[in-house]
């Protein structure tokens, strides 16, 4: 039954824009930061006030009570009473009224009610008239026979209940006057000192006239203090959600095409964050384009370079009378290798659509990479004996992972094939496979020609070549390393490399064992 009510008001907040408003939540917490201790703080003074006028009411009822009890001791007023021939005889005597006086004034002070309870636990004296001559057994006043004074505050009723013990000092030994009640058997027996409880109870009427009072005014004070909070809520909200404002409208100034520059909405902290990260994409998105733009061109000149030597061996071969067969084969061969190259930019280029990690996805699976490295490098031996490179294998430990087979068969084969291809003769290509217990690494190291330091920032580009008369001439793309980076991107690992100019490089391929789908 909870759930669903949590799952209707968290649908309704969805439903309900407003509540997803900055301005509303800085609107509310303000208020409800405001308002909550002001409605606490009157409370707990209410409450504060409560304890304590109980608690001074009590103490000054119980210094009376006590004195009025010395009273009944020193003119035996117990034992007149409790004998009816002894009332009698001193009903009439001063000492006898002036109790009986006392006891009235209190009971009509404090708009309550007294009474006296002898050792028998007869009601002696009751200031109401109702109870004389009556037995009371209750555990008040058990325990106030015992010595205990207790109190009891009734709030819903109205009234404070206590008991004081009447104690005769004079008519005991030393020794019980020290020691006042005593356990027999585990039991607590009753205190001889006590002759008598004296039973009251007392209004609170006045003390919650005064907290009606106290809270009308606390209310009245309350309310005006909402009120402020309200206005300084409305005015917080509007001027710290002022500067997004700002920084939506900077934005949509950019959205628009009204402005390409960087905006700067230097208000609050957050803002500054928001204007930062967003300037980083403008900037990124700028390069973007840039290099969309640089792509589109080089992919024009990539496919048209192989079309207009097709052009001119045609023209040629047109131009010309009585051909022979001998030239004839040797312009078509020379036609067949532009036709090949094209095909291998157009299928690069398809092999890059299909790699975006918004069109395709990875089929993974548990890989041996120490056999799909082995029958990597048994394909591209046969290209690397035609330059005499020598290619060596060392596997420091078993290693599978989870990955995309067709991907990383991509990425393996490109940096060994491009290791051996961009070598010297008499050269070597190593390839390390090692592992740690969360990422495998590939490295291929090789004593080629190397990369210059400038270059080593755009050798993933697609159709970038650091020479590129030497690329043509081994018939290379421009698209292998572009492939290969974004084959590791998705596999979530990295690519680095460190190269010497003449001497060599080194790419190292960091991925992890376990797949994790973002």
């Amino acid at each position: 039954m909870l759930k669903e009510y949590l799952i209707k008001i968290r649908e309704f907040y969805h439903q309900n824009l407003s509540f997803r408003s900055l301005r509303v939540r800085i609107f509310l917490i303000v208020l409800v930061v405001g308002t909550v201790p002001s409605v606490a703080m009157r409370y707990g003074i209410m409450r504060n006030y409560e304890e304590r006028a109980v608690e001074l009411r009590t103490a000054a009822v119980q210094s009376q009570l006590r004195i009025i009890a010395d009273h009944l001791i020193n003119e035996d007023y117990l034992a007149m009473q409790s004998y009816p021939g002894f009332s009698a005889e001193y009903s009439g005597s001063s000492s006898f009224k002036v109790i009986n006086a006392e006891l009235e004034m209190l009971s009509n002070l404090y708009d309550g009610r007294v009474q006296i309870i002898s050792g028998n636990l007869r009601v002696i004296k009751d200031t109401y008239a109702i109870s004389e001559g009556k037995t009371i057994i209750s555990e008040e006043v058990i325990k106030c026979f015992m010595g205990e004074s207790l109190s009891n505050y009734d709030d819903r009723n109205g009234y404070i209940e206590m008991t004081i013990p009447i104690i005769d000092n004079k008519n005991v030994d030393k020794e019980q006057e020290t020691t006042g009640a005593v356990t027999v058997g585990g039991v607590k027996q009753p205190d001889p000192r006590v002759k008598g409880v004296m039973l009251t109870s007392i209004s609170t009427a006045y003390i919650m006239d005064t907290m009606d009072i106290l809270n009308r005014k606390a209310i009245i004070l309350e309310t005006l203090m909402i009120m402020v909070i309200v206005a300084i809520a409305l005015v917080l909200a509007v001027v710290l959600a002022r500067p997004f404002e700002r920084v939506t409208r900077a934005i949509n100034r950019v959205k628009e095409g009204y402005s390409n520059e960087s905006i700067s909405v230097p208000d609050l902290t957050e803002t500054e964050h928001i204007v930062e990260a967003f300037n980083q994409l403008l900037q990124r998105m700028k390069v973007l384009d840039d290099s969309r733009q640089e792509f589109v061109s080089n992919v024009s000149h990539e496919l048209k370079t192989p079309l207009a030597s097709m052009k001119v061996l045609a023209d040629s071969l047109l131009v010309q009378e009585d051909v022979p067969a001998e030239l004839y084969q040797e312009f078509l061969e020379d036609i067949v290798s532009e036709i090949d190259r094209e095909n291998r930019i157009i299928t690069d280029l398809l092999t890059l659509v299909k790699m975006d990690k918004k069109v395709s996805g990875l089929n993974i699976a548990a890989i041996n990479i120490n056999d799909l490295t082995e029958l990597i490098l048994k394909r591209l031996r046969p290209i690397a004996r035609k330059k005499d490179v020598e290619v060596v294998f060392e596997s420091v430990r078993p290693v599978t992972a989870e990955v995309d087979e067709v991907k990383m068969t991509l990425v393996m084969s490109n940096l060994v094939e491009n290791a051996i291809k961009y070598n010297k003769e008499h050269g070597w290509v190593k390839v390390v496979l090692d592992a740690d217990h969360q990422y495998f690494t590939f490295e291929v190291s090789d004593s080629g020609i190397g990369i210059p330091e400038d270059c080593l920032t755009q050798i993933y580009e697609r159709f970038y070549r650091v020479d590129k008369s030497h690329s043509r001439e081994i018939g290379g793309t421009g698209l292998g390393l572009a492939i290969t980076k974004n084959a590791v991107l998705m596999h979530m690992g990295s690519i680095t490399v460190t190269s010497t100019e003449g001497e060599g490089s080194t790419f190292l391929v960091k991925i992890p064992l376990n797949y994790i789908a973002q």
